[in-house]
């Protein structure tokens, strides 16, 4: 789904263990590592394309995972323009809303083969803050906005409100 502006609608999923390390992902066939993203579709709220996304990407069901935290506006970036397609619908980059998950199983319930052409070939656990410094130069931003707001859901700072996605209505454009 794509706006009016040109950003795809798309969330960021940030996979943390019980140990507050994150999941980190490598493009399949590449050297380009991230955390699980994905489009939604015209009918999908943002929960229904996490679960989605969450299965095709990493394996994982909903019950694998309890949702810590999510970011209270979408978080845009713009794609270089060497990425831009010239075909219509014109895609200039994405707009995201990111999750914070828990992983609440074993480290196996992580697999690439739930769909016949995986995103991901590998995967690690890092530090919090290690993604920020590796992620592609174009999703740097995004990357620290999403960390910034979701790290007190993580580790357990006060002040922050639950997440509550009744209040999904809320959300800007």
């Amino acid at each position: 789904m794509i706006d009016a502006n040109g950003f795809r609608h798309n969330v960021g999923i940030i996979l943390a263990n019980q140990a507050g390390r994150v999941l980190w992902a490598k493009r399949v066939g590449r050297d380009a590592w991230q955390f699980p993203q994905g489009g939604m579709n015209f009918d999908e709220t943002p929960d229904e394309t996490l679960f989605r996304e969450l299965k095709e990407e990493i394996g994982l069901q909903k019950k694998d995972v309890t949702i810590l935290g999510r970011t209270r506006r979408w978080l845009r970036y713009r794609l270089p323009p060497r990425m831009i397609r010239k075909t219509e619908p014109r895609c200039i980059g994405q707009k995201q809303l990111w999750y914070l998950l828990r992983l609440e199983g074993e480290d196996s319930l992580i697999r690439f083969d739930e769909t016949p052409k995986p995103e991901f070939d590998d995967w690690q656990w890092t530090s919090y803050w290690y993604p920020l410094r590796q992620v592609v130069l174009f999703k740097r931003e995004v990357y620290r906005q999403a960390l910034l707001e979701l790290a007190p859901y993580l580790f357990k700072h006060k002040g922050q409100p639950a997440y509550r996605p009744e209040l999904d209505y809320l959300l800007d454009d």
